[in-house]
């Protein structure tokens, strides 16, 4: 697969370019930063022995200023690392969001999924914290370490050792908890894969009085979660405190060492103190990168799967509007395996429709009718074989074909939180009124639609939980329809459905293949199968017939046997998996 990682590339190449930039502008505030030294270095050794209250001032003076300076370029610095974390989050965000939409249907979890864009989340957080100002003022320690070795030798050494003793610090701080924070990311998927399980199912619990049990479970991963979490701010708060209190003993040993050094000659007074203040300057990146620690590991595991995410979306810019499709559908001798454990769940399918007709898939359960759905949609990836239309394979058609000349009805309806209009036009930017309401009519909703108090403004809520099972499936119906689509696949589209319901559902597949589209169904009940021409058996994830309803459908010739061999054959583990 290609990967679309222009996007990537250039949100990286500016930010490199920033980098550059903050790099150089913290060698600046990290040379201004040495003010405090120089002033304290001449107060004691010119203006004290000199008594000269000018020089004072002068001195007081250029030291304001360049305190001045100091802080308006860290306040700047500050402030484009900010807008860099927006930026960032900006050109990221969506391309993490779309491979999150897709991960699910390559076996992950949704919160797995979710994890992607709380990956984004963390980086941005990472760019504005404290963490990214240590790690562009760590390069500039050896000015200090410099200035301290001119003032003295020997407390330049002292310095260095210090700052070596705190390196191994963080290098135990990495070694230590990288076990851990890999503990805790798996348990903080799996505590909040339960939580979203238990919110899915809250009605379930409820009413089978589960609900205790549901929490208990919540419970112990939420207990795991913690512990892991407890034990990686353990070690990173033990080393945060342990090197804050060898800072501070370093910087008393500098003044102790200083004061024996001006005892014996060697340094003057206002030496001590400037030697006190460039030791600590040196030493707090060092000092807060290990109090920032947690915070540096997960931007770096953030950016390491974003990475990793976004190197495999598909690169589309490329790509060749193909003509309206028109024609056909060819399943040519597909094999497709669950994307979650690899069983084959469908096995050498193929079937060919032409413009105008419908195909009602049967057959037991298990037997692989939801999966050739899926497969047909692109949904799930085929193995093996490919699903063309007009001649086309699925990869060759982007994401506006299926906008705008596909519609699918899947098995568990589920509506996405707006309006009726809004879920019927699948959310166009410039929904058409009159586009809306023809796909209503198809549907026979509009009648029901306008009935209720906002109409088709009807705002549904979570999941559409606003309306029946029944309303939901001919709202999604609806969906599926709209903007008269070429290629139609309906998974038991009549499940919620009651007489009327069933009615305009063979109304609106005859209307589809009158206007030259393809329908494929999936069907459990007889009277989905009323407006189809064609119809395929599925059986053990094979498609053991194919072809006119009035030669498959008969009673005393493909049913027995299609009952027979379900009843003889051994059902594979892929079977019950695939639907």
């Amino acid at each position: 697969m290609t990967t679309n990682t222009k996007p990537l590339q250039y949100g990286i190449g500016r930010a490199r370019g920033i980098f550059i930039h903050l790099f150089c502008l913290s060698g600046v505030i990290n040379l201004l930063a040495l003010t405090g030294a120089f002033y304290m270095l001449q107060i004691y050794d010119r203006a004290l022995t000199s008594g000269s209250v000018s020089t004072l001032l002068a001195l007081s003076v250029l030291a304001i200023g360049l305190y001045l300076f100091q802080g308006i370029f860290d306040i700047l610095r500050s402030q484009i690392l900010i807008r860099l974390g927006a930026r960032l989050d900006s050109q990221l965000a969506p391309l993490a969001h779309t491979v999150a939409i897709e991960m699910p249907r390559y076996g992950y979890s949704t919160s797995e999924a979710m994890e992607r864009g709380r990956d984004v989340d963390t980086l941005r957080g990472f760019l504005s914290s404290q963490g990214p100002i240590a790690l562009f003022d760590i390069p500039w320690m050896p000015i200090y370490l410099a200035f301290v070795w001119l003032l003295h030798p020997v407390l330049g050494l002292l310095t260095i050792g210090g700052a070596i003793v705190l390196g191994l610090i963080t290098l135990s701080a990495e070694l230590m908890t990288r076990r851990s924070a890999q503990s805790m990311i798996r348990t903080s998927v799996t505590r909040n894969s339960v939580a979203d399980s238990n919110a899915r199912n809250a009605d379930i619990l409820h009413a089978m009085g589960i609900t205790g049990r549901a929490v208990d479970r919540f419970e112990k991963a939420n207990r795991s979660h913690l512990e892991c979490q407890t034990r990686t701010s353990d070690i990173s708060g033990t080393l945060s405190g342990l090197s804050k209190v060898l800072r501070m003993m370093l910087q008393s040993a500098v003044l102790g060492t200083g004061a024996y050094l001006a005892i014996q000659g060697d340094l003057s007074a206002g030496a001590i103190i400037a030697s006190s203040i460039v030791t600590a300057r040196a030493l707090a990146p060092v000092d807060q990168i290990i109090a920032q620690w947690k915070g540096i590991v997960s931007a770096r595991r953030s950016h390491r799967r974003l990475a990793e995410t976004l190197a495999v979306i598909k690169d589309t810019s490329g790509q060749v509007e193909l003509p309206n499709p028109h024609q056909s559908l060819v399943v040519d001798n597909i094999t497709t395996v669950a994307p979650s454990s690899g069983a084959v769940l469908l096995s050498d399918v193929c079937l060919s429709l032409n413009a105008g007709q419908a195909l009602g898939l049967i057959g037991p359960s298990g037997g692989g009718k939801t999966t050739l759905a899926r497969s047909i949609l692109g949904i799930w990836p085929v193995l093996r074989g490919s699903v063309r239309i007009d001649g086309a394979d699925l990869s060759q058609w982007n994401e506006d074909f299926y906008n705008r000349h596909v519609g699918y009805l899947p098995q568990d309806v589920s509506l996405m939180e707006g309006t009726i209009a809004e879920n019927i036009s699948r959310f166009a930017e410039v929904p058409d009124a009159r586009t809306i309401i023809s796909a209503a009519k198809a549907a026979g909703i509009h009648e029901m639609v306008v009935h209720l108090r906002d109409g088709y403004q009807t705002e549904l809520g979570p999941h559409g939980t606003a309306l029946s099972a029944g309303q939901r499936q001919r709202i999604a119906l609806a969906r599926a329809l709209y903007g008269d689509p070429f290629l139609v696949v309906l998974d038991e589209p009549n499940s919620n459905l009651d007489a009327d319901g069933e009615e305009a559902l063979s109304l609106a597949i005859a209307s589809v293949r009158q206007r030259g589209g393809i329908v494929v169904i999936v069907a459990h009940r007889p009277s989905a199968l009323q407006a189809v021409d064609m119809v395929g058996v599925m059986q053990n994830g094979r498609l053991v017939a194919f072809g006119p309803k009035d030669e498959i459908v008969q009673p005393n010739k493909v049913r027995p046997l299609v009952v027979e061999r379900t009843a003889s054959a051994e059902r594979p583990a892929r079977a019950v998996a695939a639907e």
